[in-house]
């Protein structure tokens, strides 16, 4: 998440102290007369006369303010108390409760991503799942907020989940003992005594520096030299922006990281290489990131200037297609707006809103039984209501490339299982780069 500098923030606070002004006659917002406030003060004082029941201000007032930012795009929204501390605690990465990434989808509580290691990722958990009922609870209909507090609570406490899987016929239970989640953003392992994987689970405070060290720990591990590298990147919802940045720069010698384009250009900055981290500190050792539906925003800000800089070979699935930016604007010492500020594309000038990050080599995860069904129910950040459209005008059929099987891989859950083999997108990146290094594809796409 990118913090908007002071300035911003008071801007937007100016806006806002406006509001009441429609109550002695026309508000003005930046310099200009606004009338459409005197509509809202006229409903505002409809509700308050007419209504079947007494309404108090704050629950008209948090209304509107909801209703505003409902109408812009899935990924504002206006933050105070409880919720506030949930975002903080986030970015933290230190909470008690299950270790999913939610987001509302027309009333219904949907998964984004379960984070690794998670009480919800041992649950099994997907992407794409949807939440129905909460300890046989409907929760349709809820906010969001009131959901994930239902789903909060003291570790080692139980609760049963109704889930609706998009390519299976009848709903489920699940039942997920709560954890405290420590979120490890950055855990890694050497496989094979010569292929270093690191995965980056979020990006939250210190993942450059973390996934550095990794690979210094990584090198001693291998006897002092590593023959390649897998950065996974899969269910990664994203986080920071500049650890995304800072991230990309680790493996970059030079060149453009991202750029961030907002309303205007006083918006626009530009993310370059060697700000951040000196030279390449996988000294050009061949690499691959793995990314998949899951792997959204800063995710993505990494695998697209990591393909485009020629640096790595992306595999996997397409990735989630966030490709705007959310600024926390503080109002008052406990509320503040989380508002999407602008877009990010990458070094080639992409935008990856709505049609994500294509990788180089598709590969589907076989050795789940549900990834074919999930494909074709796939869920991304083009399936949200008014999410921002991709200025490039994507069309649908543009999209609909991850149902199709692919001919080269056909091995089932079962036979892989007995093979030993249980995260074949892993498996078949860990391969490749015994076999190639992954330098035929890189040569191949320059």
């Amino acid at each position: 998440m990118k913090f908007a500098p002071v300035m911003r923030a008071t801007a937007l606070l100016t806006a806002v102290a406006m509001v009441p002004v429609a109550t002695a006659g026309l508000a003005q917002v930046d310099g200009k007369v606004s009338p459409e406030f005197n509509k809202l003060f006229a409903v505002y004082q409809r509700i308050k006369s007419s209504y079947v029941e007494p309404v108090d201000d704050d629950t008209l007032i948090r209304g509107a303010i909801d209703g505003m930012l409902s109408s812009l795009d899935p990924h504002s929204s206006y933050l105070d108390g409880a919720a506030l501390d949930r975002l903080e605690t986030m970015i933290d990465g230190n909470y008690q409760g299950l270790g999913i990434s939610v987001q509302m989808d027309d009333g219904a509580v949907k998964i984004v991503s379960p984070f690794k290691g998670s009480p919800a990722d041992k649950a099994g958990l997907k992407a794409g799942d949807y939440i129905t009922h909460i300890d046989g609870k409907l929760i349709y209909g809820l906010e969001l907020d009131e959901a994930v507090e239902k789903m909060r609570g003291e570790a080692g406490t139980s609760i049963t989940l109704s889930i609706f899987r998009p390519g299976r016929d009848e709903p489920f239970d699940v039942d997920v003992t709560r954890g405290v989640i420590e979120l490890e953003p950055v855990t890694y392992e050497l496989q094979d005594g010569k292929i270093g994987v690191v995965s980056v689970n979020e990006f939250s405070r210190d993942v450059g520096k973390d996934v550095h060290d990794a690979l210094n720990d990584l090198r001693q591990q291998a006897g002092g030299s590593l023959e390649g590298l897998v950065l996974d990147l899969r269910r990664n919802p994203g986080g920071s922006l500049d650890e995304a940045v800072a991230l990309s720069d680790l493996f970059l010698d030079d060149g453009q990281i991202v750029s961030q384009r907002g309303r205007t250009k006083r918006d626009t900055i530009y993310y370059d290489a060697e700000t951040v981290y000196p030279g390449d500190a996988a000294e050009g050792l061949p690499m691959i990131v793995l990314i998949d539906a899951g792997s959204a925003s800063a995710s993505e800000i990494v695998a697209g200037a990591l393909q485009d800089q020629h640096r790595a070979l992306i595999m996997g699935e397409r990735s989630f297609g966030k490709g705007s930016v959310q600024s926390l604007l503080p109002l008052t010492r406990d509320s503040a707006l989380k508002l999407t500020t602008a877009r990010y594309y990458t070094p080639s000038g992409r935008s990856v809103q709505e049609g994500g990050i294509d990788p180089d080599i598709k590969v589907p995860q076989l050795s789940d039984p549900d990834a074919a069904k999930r494909a074709k129910y796939s869920y991304r950040e083009s399936d949200l209501r008014r999410h921002l459209v991709n200025e490039a005008g994507l069309e649908d059929k543009d999209l609909e490339t991850d149902s199709k099987p692919d001919p080269r891989f056909t091995a089932t859950p079962e036979e892989l299982k007995e093979q030993g083999i249980d995260d074949f997108q892993l498996h078949y990146a860990v391969k490749t780069l015994e076999r190639t290094g992954g330098g035929t594809a890189l040569a191949a796409r320059k």
